[in-house]
């Protein structure tokens, strides 16, 4: 028994010695990033609305929303400064009803629509302080808002109809769009000479695009029966839509991406995922929040290509809904900031990372 033992042992060292010191030091498989919580100060009062998020970089975000007190909403602001979110108040307006809308970067400062008692403003925020740029014209509906450098448009109606109120740097005129436009669901820009629009039409729905002169139809081959719930422009030309089209009266989720060249059309397994919080990812992949199949865990999609992956965030004691409402690339980061509803209280706020 002992030779026998002695012969293993001397087989095993024999096929050590033989295995090279680079492969006996090969490091352990690389694990995925997860996503992780971070702390959000509460609203003073819930349930709470968040309209929107947008980084700059890792070191600043800002989410926007209201508060849905006993009368009315109240305007709800808040920062993420790399490290922790805290609440914003010291901007104009923060104590009054109404509400905040769509975050920009414009240069070095940030905008954020305001819409304030009912009369539409934009809030910009230097390095030092809060400032206001009214809005001339009230409206009914305030429906979008986007700013670039140089420009910005507000749309929505009044009793006279649809209204583009546009923005040049030194004061606002109004727009005129293509005669059979009805409505304008959304707004967005790379340039000052190119922003584009999503609307409802006569025939159904259309992207429209300014080029510094007019707005006019882009000639979007949109899949029949459907609209739209998003649009990203990206530096690189390349432009990116989501929405959904209705087939016998059931709606799944579309997506299509202009190269410069052609526009190309992807079904990926979304269901009827709303696309409006999409976002390009660091890591190139298209991401968005979907309805999560556990009441404690938020749920993320990565579609990239003809690829769909899903994620789950952090489990949450007690937690019957979670609900990503906004997500935006930080860097090297995802960040997200929502809803949490543990189970005896109304929403509350909650926010999500992944990598960093």
């Amino acid at each position: 028994m002992n030779g026998l033992r002695a012969l293993v042992v001397s087989f095993v060292l024999a096929c050590a010695a033989l295995v090279s010191p680079a492969a006996s030091a090969a490091p352990p498989t690389a694990v995925a990033p997860s996503w992780s919580a971070l702390p959000v100060p509460p609203a003073a009062v819930s349930p709470v609305t968040v309209s929107d998020l947008a980084a700059r970089g890792p070191g600043e975000a800002w989410a926007t929303g209201y508060e849905h007190a006993a009368d009315g909403m109240r305007p709800m602001l808040y920062r993420w400064d790399g490290t922790a979110w805290s609440r914003d108040t010291t901007f104009p307006g923060a104590a009054e009803p109404g509400w905040l809308g769509k975050v920009q970067f414009v240069g070095e400062e940030v905008w954020i629509f305001h819409n304030r008692a009912g009369q539409g403003e934009i809030l910009r925020r230097s390095a030092t302080a809060w400032s206001t740029l009214p809005i001339p014209r009230t409206l009914w509906v305030y429906q979008d808002f986007t700013a670039v450098p140089g420009a910005a448009w507000v749309v929505g109606e009044d009793d006279t109809g649809l209204k583009v109120l546009h923005y040049d740097g030194s004061g606002w005129t109004t727009q005129a769009t293509p005669d059979d436009v009805l409505y304008l669901m959304g707004i967005t820009a790379r340039t000052a000479t190119d922003a584009w629009a999503w609307a409802d039409t006569s025939t159904g729905s259309t992207v429209l695009r300014w080029n510094g002169t007019e707005w006019r139809d882009a000639r979007v081959p949109l899949p029949p029966d459907s609209n739209v719930h998003t649009l990203i422009l990206e530096p690189s030309g390349r432009v990116t839509i989501g929405g959904s089209q209705y087939t016998d009266g059931v709606p799944r989720t579309y997506l299509m991406t202009f190269n410069g060249r052609t526009w190309r059309t992807t079904y990926p397994p979304l269901g009827d995922t709303y696309t409006e919080a999409m976002v390009r990812g660091p890591d190139g992949a298209l991401w968005l929040p979907v309805r999560s199949d556990r009441g404690f865990q938020s749920k993320y999609a990565r579609v990239d290509g003809v690829r769909t992956t899903f994620s789950y965030g952090p489990e949450r004691t007690n937690a019957i809904d979670v609900r990503p409402q906004g997500l935006t690339r930080a860097g090297s980061a995802l960040l997200s900031f929502g809803t949490v509803e543990i189970y005896g209280s109304k929403p509350n706020l909650m926010s999500e990372r992944l990598g960093g």
